[in-house]
């Protein structure tokens, strides 16, 4: 009865969080038709609103994550999920009915502020799936998340020619209550231990990580290569339209190919994820986060020096294979060297430094390819996951044992 609850937790957590993402991403191609459309007319301004609006979103759940995942500790996990998609239900709801650029970004705020069904997810089929097969069901977990962000913007282009910008939103809504009604009656949730449970609940709020941990120097380096990874993905995306018209002769495809050479990488993810999280199982967490660091810096340096746009393509794709295993991995190792009672709060704080490293990420792409060159950015964040790889790789040797438990 076991094996059937958590491969059904997954299944549910799997379609939830890409519905879930779905919801979140599809208003990227029309968000500044959307903000046009809400009285903002002056052609900076509406693209100053739509990063504004867009971003609100990931700055808020950066804020709530360790929040969220303390209370999954201390109520469970399911009701968190549950609470998670009932906040999701109402703001994209509350979106569609938006009346100006204020109260756009107010509900961008609270879609981060009251969602978290994602980072919820990756904390119930952590601690719900038996150890020998956590890192095989995180990769498909993450699959399912990167399935929804490659498909959440092409959502998104279709729907509101059919239905209306609006009517999107509503229908979004629509199906995450849906996902709502699953995981309320299908996720299975055991319970904690008697003594665990009543253990976490009188566990002082501000025990920090640092003393309980049970590898402390490997948790928190997984929280620096969690926004690392964010970084490493979301560096490029200020750039690549101009970086694409660079390497076409034909400006009326820039479009098209900026928004393959995007999609590429997600692609790639999508396809490896699964496989390297099996690959962790049998050979540890950490050795696969070492090699797919080392295998992503390698591919990003040919990137700043392709002359077509065929090779950017296949070398993001590339890239989205080896990072495809990393957040799986990276969970499954915090999930291991932390105490249960927290848990929760430890991969709060890692889904907190992945939304870091989604705002770190194109501000830093941006500020480089502006002041500097494009080819830059490739270079410099190549250098960041050698760094990152290095010191996970002395980290291996450092905390063998800690790491493989």
């Amino acid at each position: 009865m076991d094996q059937l609850h958590w491969k059904r937790n997954l299944a549910v957590c799997f379609f939830g969080s890409f519905i879930n993402i779905v919801a979140m991403t599809l208003l990227l191609p029309f968000l500044p038709l959307y903000v046009e459309q809400l009285g903002v007319t002056d052609h900076a301004a509406i693209v100053q609103w739509s990063g504004i609006a867009y971003g609100a979103t990931f700055f808020a759940a950066a804020l709530v994550a360790p929040l969220w995942g303390r209370v999954s500790d201390r109520y469970g996990c399911k009701p968190n999920l549950i609470r998670a998609s009932a906040g999701m239900v109402v703001s994209m709801c509350l979106i569609g009915m938006a009346q100006n650029i204020w109260q756009l970004v107010a509900l961008r705020l609270l879609v981060g502020l009251a969602g978290g069904y994602t980072s919820g997810a990756y904390i119930l089929v952590a601690t719900q799936t038996p150890k020998e097969k956590s890192g095989w069901a995180l990769g498909m977990l993450s699959s399912g998340i990167m399935a929804g962000s490659l498909i959440g913007p092409l959502i998104g282009g279709l729907l509101p020619g059919l239905v209306g910008i609006r009517d999107t939103f509503f229908l979004a809504s629509a199906c995450i209550f849906l996902n709502l009604l699953a995981t309320s009656f299908l996720i299975r949730e055991k319970k904690k231990p008697a003594q665990s449970a009543q253990a976490a609940k009188a566990a002082p709020a501000d025990v920090s990580l640092w003393s309980t941990a049970y590898a402390p120097k490997l948790v928190f380096s997984m929280f620096a290569t969690a926004a690392l990874l964010m970084v490493a993905n979301m560096s490029i995306e200020p750039i690549i339209t101009v970086y694409v018209q660079q390497l076409l002769t034909d400006a009326s495809k820039v479009t098209l190919i900026s928004g393959i050479v995007m999609s590429a990488a997600a692609l790639g993810s999508v396809l490896s994820a699964s496989h390297l999280g099996k690959l962790a199982d049998r050979i540890g967490g950490l050795n696969v986060v070492v090699l797919c660091l080392t295998v992503a810096a390698c591919l990003l340096i040919p990137q700043a020096f392709v002359t077509q746009a065929w090779q950017l393509i296949l070398l993001r794709f590339f890239m989205g294979l080896s990072l495809g295993g990393l957040l799986p991995s990276l969970v499954a190792l915090i999930r291991h060297n932390v105490p249960s009672q927290i848990v929760g709060r430890a991969l709060g704080y890692s889904t907190a430094s992945q939304y870091a490293g989604q705002v770190i990420g194109p501000l830093m792409g941006g500020f480089v390819g502006g002041h500097f060159s494009m080819r830059a950015v490739f270079i410099i964040t190549s250098v960041m996951l050698f760094c990152a790889a290095g010191y996970n790789k002395f980290l291996l040797g450092a905390t063998r044992t800690e790491a493989m438990k």
